[in-house]
């Protein structure tokens, strides 16, 4: 989730920049899945959005 354009959008940006949230923030759910394979999964992603923008870029 993106606080800044979901639960927060009715915060003015200087008051969610104060307490944190930040345009570059984004919020993550977690329950029953074991660690490792958040891990696994975040890292994952994170790689093809990191690739992406290098395409993206070039």
């Amino acid at each position: 989730c993106h606080p800044a354009s979901t639960t927060h959008s009715g915060v003015p940006e200087t008051t969610r920049d104060i307490s944190g949230v930040t345009e570059g923030l984004i919020r993550l759910s977690v329950g029953l899945e074991h660690p490792d394979d958040l891990i696994r999964d975040l890292d994952q992603a994170f790689r093809r959005a990191a690739a992406g923008a290098i395409q993206a870029a070039e």
